[in-house]
């Protein structure tokens, strides 16, 4: 089987752990006033990734939540792999945020409207320490999607454009799905599957339970973003790493009945 990993998502916005309902930023809830101690609280659980958005650098175009990522870094990077996005829109914070211990960038604006933009980071850091953040409304991949004036384009295109860049993470989120524990956009990810070729799908948006997350991988994503859910849903962690054997030193898959038999 196809490896799989299950991202546990870490918002940070003013220093602490929040999240925003179809990435509107006054849909906000807010979580926790400690994100290194969330992060510890996750990986302790057997998580072997962490997604940390910086909503504040993503609204203001620059990294702003540096020393929270910082200190997440350093109480949890030694035991498991941490992507961080928000902010990255310049070659040298990419490069800062990749130094100070970050595994993979997520980029999105700068990407989609200047794919220049990825091939150069990729060029520099490798395929695999770059991934592309696709957030999808109505058909399109916008930049700063928590704008509902937000300009984008054909996600077709924005992905061909990005692939033939050198792209091959992308992370892709139904906006309309995004903490909404409504269950993800298999047919957003199928379609972005089927152009995708070599290239590799996290999704992103709307999981609600270990079944949703299966479905992901099912659909042949690599990885999927759990958020909401595992604040204050009722998704079952444990059960999720071990039917995928996304958690530190585990061994792919739990049982037969939950894997997939398609889609890889």
């Amino acid at each position: 089987m196809a490896r799989f990993d299950v991202l546990a998502a870490i918002d940070l916005r003013a220093g602490r752990v929040v999240r925003l309902r179809e990435g509107d930023f006054a849909r906000e809830t807010t979580y926790a006033d400690d994100p290194a101690a969330v992060a510890r609280g996750f990986v302790d659980r057997g998580v072997r990734w962490l997604h940390l958005v910086d909503l504040d650098g993503a609204r203001a175009g620059e990294r702003i939540q540096v020393r929270e990522v910082a200190a997440i870094i350093d109480a949890v990077g030694g035991r498991a792999a941490i992507e961080v996005g928000g902010g990255l829109r310049t070659a040298a914070a990419v490069a800062a945020l990749l130094a100070s211990g970050a595994a993979r960038a997520v980029v999105g604006s700068a990407a989609i409207h200047d794919p220049g933009f990825a091939a150069d980071l990729v060029k520099r850091h490798g395929p695999d320490r770059i991934a592309v953040a696709l957030d999808v409304r109505d058909g399109e991949a916008v930049g700063q999607g928590w704008r509902p004036d937000a300009v984008g384009q054909a996600t077709e295109r924005a992905l061909g454009d990005l692939i033939a860049a050198g792209v091959r993470w992308f992370e892709v989120t139904a906006i309309a799905r995004d903490g909404s524990l409504e269950g993800p956009d298999l047919e957003l990810l199928q379609r972005v599957l089927a152009q995708a070729g070599d290239a590799k799908v996290i999704a992103s948006g709307g999981i609600a339970t270990v079944e949703d997350l299966l479905a992901t991988w099912t659909a042949g994503c690599s990885g999927a973003i759990v958020g909401r859910a595992l604040y204050e849903g009722d998704f079952d962690l444990a059960r999720a790493i071990r039917a995928t054997g996304a958690g530190v030193g585990g061994e792919q898959g739990e049982a037969s009945d939950s894997k997939p038999q398609s889609g890889q």
